[in-house]
């Protein structure tokens, strides 16, 4: 920062009529162009760095350089520390695999979990009753995070559930996209569940302007109950997910249920972007006390919970996904309701297919957008070419994101394969090394096969006109 002396703080603070804390984080965000959001994260860390280094005080203790001091070190070791895989945990991984988890646990930034129980759900009307119990055995506390809510029965049962545990003294917090929800639910509907006992945040309020922040969504889903059980996926709270509202024919979506110490990452994600929101309010400090809790059930393999940000500089979406594609030896198979890819992506999927890498992708059969549906479609052709086998499911909207990779690891969260996901969205995930859940996640696919229809070479544009069609739908994509 640019001060050179705490009198110099104390006197900019006076001159702009700003508290002290006030003055140092716009002094920050000038010099370090970071969002507040990012700037407000990196304090957080530091002062949990700062808190670790004070504890076991151990003035025998040195820095490398041996000049510092004991201090010194210790806040070596506790920054070190704190985003770093532990030790040992991922040995038993193949080396491309192990690979991977190394950069989520920097990046994403959350470490890879044993004893863990993870349950594939491969539709929302499976899902549903398992959350709804999950819910009801809430002790201290319920965080939910979702892009859509829309009122109706899946809503109407939950809401039921929230208001019940708040008033017996359970913590219910929720996030919302405030766009997401904005035909789904009334104005400033945050009021009405802070009245319910429920506190909620409408994430980035819209504000009918020309503003590129109003391109940054929270499209996260994410439930975690005492931090012992969590849920991520496709899932979104409205009738639509459970087929309870037909929409495009049947909406065919798929997520994760985890129980066990990955649960506590998602728990973390929650309240990294709660704390942003509310920043008065008890963030992840609070719920130190509360450790991660073993698996109620024998456990294989390993969960790592990972999200991602448009704020920062690395784009760990897109990463883990190029290096899915990359490391894939021998089967790729991929859902997604969008297929929006850009060069590196397109180049990378069409070489798997290349190099012999069975490569399928599942796209839906029913549209939700028709223009999105096109411009989908206007990548089928090439990627046909390179051996690619593309699939329609047939009875309505595919919405699911899972990947699965040699039947051996496999993605299962909110993030679509376009460019609003990859770059403008804040997502989340969770990466399945060798878990018992693979299984299932294979059996699905090939479930969705049987009702899916093998897209040929010639329904795809291939005349000239047809290809200038796609080629101008692709200019496009990022607004898509």
């Amino acid at each position: 920062m640019s001060f050179l002396s705490c009198e110099e703080m104390l006197a900019a603070a006076r001159s702009q009529n700003l508290s002290l804390a006030e003055a140092i984080l716009r002094s920050d965000l000038a010099e370090s162009r970071l969002t507040e959001e990012a700037s407000r994260h990196a304090m957080h860390h530091l002062w949990h760095v700062m808190e670790a280094t004070s504890r076991e005080y151990d003035p025998a203790q040195r820095s490398r350089s041996g000049l510092s001091g004991g201090d010194a070190a210790k806040v070596e070791q506790a920054h070190q520390t704190e985003l770093a895989q532990p030790e040992g945990q991922t040995d038993a991984l193949d080396i491309s695999s192990r690979n991977l988890s190394r950069y989520v646990a920097k990046f994403g930034p959350y470490p890879a979990w044993k004893d863990t129980a993870a349950h594939y759900l491969s539709c929302g009307e499976e899902m549903y009753p398992q959350l709804l119990a999950d819910l009801d055995k809430a002790e201290k506390f319920i965080f939910l995070e979702f892009f859509i809510l829309r009122s109706g029965k899946m809503w109407d049962g939950v809401e039921q559930i929230l208001r019940r545990k708040a008033a017996q003294g359970v913590d219910v917090r929720m996030i919302y996209d405030d766009v997401g929800c904005a035909t789904g639910l009334p104005a400033q509907y945050w009021k009405t569940l802070q009245v319910e006992g429920i506190q909620a945040v409408p994430f980035n309020p819209f504000v009918p302007l020309l503003n590129l922040v109003m391109n940054s969504r929270d499209h996260r889903k994410i439930v975690v109950v005492d931090g012992k059980t969590a849920f991520t996926g496709g899932f979104n709270l409205a009738d639509e997910y459970i087929n309870q509202k037909e929409r495009f024919g049947y909406w065919c979506d798929t997520g994760v249920r985890l129980q066990g110490p990955a649960a506590w990452s998602f728990a973390t994600i929650f309240l990294e972007l709660w704390a942003s929101q509310r920043p008065d309010d008890p963030g992840l400090d609070a719920y130190r006390e509360e450790q991660p809790f073993p698996a109620e059930e024998p456990t294989i393999g390993l969960v790592q919970p990972y999200s991602d940000s448009p704020v920062d500089d690395e784009n760990v979406s897109k990463n883990v996904y190029l290096d899915l594609i990359t490391q894939a030896q021998e089967t790729l198979w991929i859902t997604t309701p969008y297929l929006i890819l850009d060069n590196a992506t397109m180049t990378a999927l069409r070489l798997a297919a290349k190099r012999g890498v069975d490569v399928r992708i599942y796209t839906p059969g029913i549209p939700d957008k028709k223009m999105v549906y096109q411009l989908t479609c206007s990548y089928f052709e090439p990627l046909i070419r390179s051996g690619v086998k593309i699939y329609t499911f047939t009875p309505g909207f595919l919405h699911a994101k899972t990947w699965l990779v040699d039947g051996r690891i496999a993605v299962v969260g909110s993030i679509n394969l376009d460019y609003r996901s990859l770059y403008l969205h804040f997502e989340c995930a969770a990466l399945l090394y060798g878990c018992a859940a693979l299984a299932d996640v294979g059996e699905f696919m090939m479930q969705l096969e049987k009702q899916s229809h093998l897209v040929e070479l010639k329904e795809c544009r291939t005349s000239a006109p047809g290809l200038m069609v796609s080629a101008l739908l692709r200019l496009l994509a990022p607004l898509c």
